[in-house]
């Protein structure tokens, strides 16, 4: 259906940290974004795209990943074509969780940490976790489609405390007021 609202097509979600002190273990941030069908938009994701995934039609990809945050600028980036999403999906949400495997790791454990939601030059939020910072996990943007075919953007960064298997399954849960 064609609209002439301009509503969302294209964003980038772009993650960035400082690495761990030396002869600590990694910090290992990851961006996890869940695809929800438009008949149950708060049930169990259809599908999740994190590291070695992406989207089955393309549409959500992991550009770059990190298992350090050693580098420059934005450690990990991940793309959603969300004008190029099938209409049976109404809802993605997209997070980001700390890996456990060295033990419990907080977001006020990390240095500078940061994350933006952009839509070309356009920042639609951007945060550095400290709301936040006793949690494990986070989600950082809401993509909902309405009955007219637009996207529209949520920004609120929600924490959560667990490990990114629990954080994935229950990151699309309805948030409290909605």
């Amino acid at each position: 259906m064609s609209t002439p609202n301009k509503d969302i097509e294209k964003v980038e979600v772009r993650l960035k940290w400082d690495p761990s002190s030396q002869g600590e273990p990694p910090n290992d941030l990851d961006i996890i974004a869940a695809t929800y069908p438009a008949d149950e938009p708060y049930g169990d994701p259809a599908y999740l795209v994190h590291f070695d995934s992406r989207a089955p039609d393309g549409t959500i990809t992991l550009n770059r990943d990190s298992r350090t945050g050693q580098g420059l600028g934005y450690d990990e980036v991940m793309t959603l074509e969300l004008d190029r999403i099938s209409e049976s999906y109404s809802r993605v949400v997209v997070g980001v969780a700390i890996q456990q495997r060295d033990g419990h790791k907080t977001f006020a454990a990390i240095e500078n940490t940061g994350v933006q939601v952009r839509e070309g030059y356009l920042n639609l939020a951007e945060s550095d976790f400290s709301a936040v910072g006793a949690a494990t996990a986070a989600v950082v943007a809401e993509f909902v489609r309405d009955a007219s075919g637009v996207w529209r953007f949520h920004d609120a960064v929600r924490g959560f405390d667990g490990d990114a298997d629990s954080f994935a399954a229950t990151m699309g849960s309805r948030p409290s007021g909605r």
